[in-house]
């Protein structure tokens, strides 16, 4: 940790993002194989395993204010993980990341209530509506099923920010976030567990990298960058997801996006550091991410 305090705090923020988004180009990779359910449960037993180690939580002392806010946090979490694993079922991630990025970002115009941001936010409508082609493809034929799960794991987004922030106020350091892990692996548990005869070695390997990738190397940038960075820089860089996912999804998964999906997830991006950078509070933002 103390290595990385003389990193650029933007640069542990855009190193954070990329290994998110490379996590879950990862992950995609593991879903056909075990299903959603076994890939997210794989990926938050190796994270919960790791955080728990580092964190060393207690169990007993807690109020019942803190123990509901961090059963809430780690259904946030749990949720917002398997519907979004389910989405790269039947989505480019890139396409499922920016669908999913809806959450956060109305969530932010909706506390702001400022013109400019509910005027972003229909941009970033018009984005959404350009990157899931349903202007291009016949209304029958779009895939609502993976459409309908990103845009569920936006709404487990905003609530994971939401309790975020009330677990940070009731825990110290990263110890509600080590208890909300536990209870986001118990709450997913049975989406996965028949998957459990299918992991091997090569499963395992990937999994552990998930978890690493898009937990905890990501939260650990990200609790050292935000001590030194203002919501403006965070919302800035943090907006950058939908466009990194589509980079691990091509270098990765190979795949390709078309013209007008990248039109519209350059709205979503502009939309986003509108709402999240250019309308943020000066004081530390709050982490986020999938």
């Amino acid at each position: 940790m103390s290595r990385l305090n003389s990193v650029p705090a933007p640069l542990l923020v855009l190193a954070g993002v990329v290994s998110v988004q490379f996590g879950g180009a990862l992950a995609a990779t593991l879903v056909p194989e075990i299903g959603a359910g076994g890939s997210v449960v794989m990926r938050l037993l190796f994270a919960t395993v790791i955080l728990v180690a580092i964190a060393r939580p207690r169990f007993r002392g807690h109020s019942r204010r803190a123990w509901l806010t961090v059963v809430g946090f780690g259904l946030a979490l749990g949720l917002m993980n398997f519907t979004f694993y389910g989405s790269l079922a039947h989505l480019p991630i890139g396409v499922a990341v920016t669908i999913e990025f809806l959450g956060p970002l109305l969530l932010a115009a909706v506390l702001s209530r400022r013109l400019l941001d509910l005027a972003a936010v229909l941009a970033a409508a018009a984005g959404v509506l350009l990157i899931s082609e349903a202007l291009s493809v016949p209304f029958a034929e779009l895939d609502w099923t993976g459409l309908g799960l990103a845009a569920t794991a936006g709404a487990f987004w905003a609530a994971y920010i939401i309790f975020s922030g009330r677990t940070g106020a009731e825990f110290d350091k990263l110890e509600g976030l080590a208890l909300a892990m536990i209870v986001a692996t118990v709450v997913t548990l049975p989406f996965g567990i028949a998957s459990v005869p299918e992991w091997d070695a090569r499963t395992l390997a990937r999994g552990l990298g998930i978890a690493v990738l898009s937990s905890v190397l990501p939260y650990s940038l990200e609790l050292v960058a935000l001590r030194r960075l203002t919501a403006k820089v965070f919302g800035i860089l943090l907006s950058l997801e939908p466009a990194v996912a589509a980079l691990a999804g091509l270098l990765v998964l190979g795949q390709v996006l078309h013209g007008t999906q990248l039109l519209g997830m350059a709205l979503v991006v502009l939309a986003s550091a509108i709402v999240l950078g250019l309308g943020a509070r000066k004081d530390p933002a709050e982490s986020t991410g999938s």
